[in-house]
Parts: C-alpha cells; sequence; structure tokens
C-alpha cells in the first residue's frame, strides 16, 4: 500500500476534491472523520453526476446519480459505508475485493477503521515486477522445502511462469503444490510437469 495517502474531511468542497485528484493523480479519495477514521470514499465516478446532467433531465432510473449532481461537499458526494481493506490482507484478497466491488482503490484500515495507506490496483500489478530468480527462490523456500512437500521437486520460472518438475508418488499432492505455487507473489501461472516413481501404484 501506499502509506502517504492524501484524504479529505466531509466538509472538503467539489472543487477542493478535484484539485486533490489531479495533484496527487489518483481516482478517488477517502473522505475520514475526526482522527483518521474512514467513513467514504469519493471516487471520479461520484464526481461525475454533475457533468452528466448539466444540461439533461435524468430518467427515473438516474435520480440517485442525479441527486449527486447537486451535491458539493465530499460528504454528499462520498459513497459510503467504504469498502476497505485490513493491512494483513493477502494481494488476492484485496485483488478480489476490487474486482467484485469495482473500485480501483482501497483505502486500508486498522481494526477501528482508521486510515493507514490506501492500495491501488498499481500497487498489486508491482509484484509482477519481480525478478524470475526472486520467483523461484521463494518457492523452493516457501513451497519446495521440506517437510513442507515431498522431496524430489524443482522448480524454474521462466517470465513468470513456474513450472514445477520431478517425481510425486501421491498424485493427491498435485492441486495442492500448484496451489501453494500460485499463492507465490509474481507468480504468472504455473506448470506442472511430474512423473511417478518406478513402482508406484
Amino acid at each position: 500500500m501506499t502509506r502517504t495517502a492524501v484524504a479529505v474531511g466531509r466538509d472538503a468542497s467539489y472543487k477542493e476534491i478535484v484539485a486533490l485528484m489531479d495533484e496527487w493523480k489518483v481516482s478517488a479519495l477517502p473522505v475520514v472523520a475526526g482522527e483518521g477514521r474512514v467513513i467514504g470514499v469519493v471516487s471520479e465516478a461520484d464526481l461525475l453526476p454533475k457533468e452528466e446532467f448539466r444540461t439533461d433531465e435524468p430518467r427515473p432510473d438516474e435520480f440517485d446519480a442525479a441527486s449527486k449532481a447537486g451535491a458539493v461537499r465530499a460528504g454528499e458526494l462520498m459513497s459510503s459505508p467504504a469498502v476497505t481493506v485490513h493491512p494483513d490482507a493477502t494481494l488476492a484478497e484485496a485483488a478480489r475485493i476490487m474486482a467484485t466491488r469495482r473500485v480501483k482503490r482501497l483505502p486500508v484500515v486498522d481494526g477501528i477503521g482508521m486510515l493507514e495507506g490506501v492500495v491501488s490496483r498499481s500497487d498489486l500489478l508491482k509484484v509482477f515486477l519481480r525478478t524470475d530468480a526472486e520467483v523461484e527462490e521463494d518457492i523452493r523456500r516457501s513451497v519446495l522445502g521440506e517437510p513442507a512437500t515431498p522431496p524430489g521437486l524443482d522448480v524454474t520460472v521462466a517470465d513468470g511462469v513456474a513450472t514445477i518438475r520431478g517425481l510425486l508418488s501421491d498424485r493427491s499432492m498435485v492441486p495442492l503444490v500448484a496451489r501453494a505455487v500460485w499463492a507465490v507473489e509474481g507468480v504468472v501461472d504455473v506448470r506442472m510437469d511430474l512423473g511417478v516413481p518406478r513402482g508406484a501404484p
């Protein structure tokens, strides 16, 4: 996450919000109250109705958006409650929340809702900047190291694609090993090139 997170109070004006988004090159801002408790998020989508309904009358199914067209403060514009994530959430969890809730940025909050930072789509994608050597070493240490999995397996990583090779007598372990490799940050895909030891059932 980005720990230097810019946020606004509920009384921030429309123009102030737009100026901050432009200055910080972000698409959404957390709205905080008190000492930093996140109470909502104001995004570009919350701001656009003012332009959208400048000349056109809203249809009945657009009344909610149209009501935001007349809003001038963050507290009126924001979406609440905010979609947030905790600091100990995995990258996969954060990505899943972004996808299902269709948001580009997530405020990171502690147990009582205080803002600790913001994680964005670009932050999540940074894991794929890890080198193949770093990813390979991580898999060797955290997945293939005994006693985590049976001995005799090895890994190579090329362009983020991890290939696991070796002999595996217990075929029921294949999906478990694959899932564990997928969980390593920076893995783009997993290939399993496994044989069965001679004499194995």
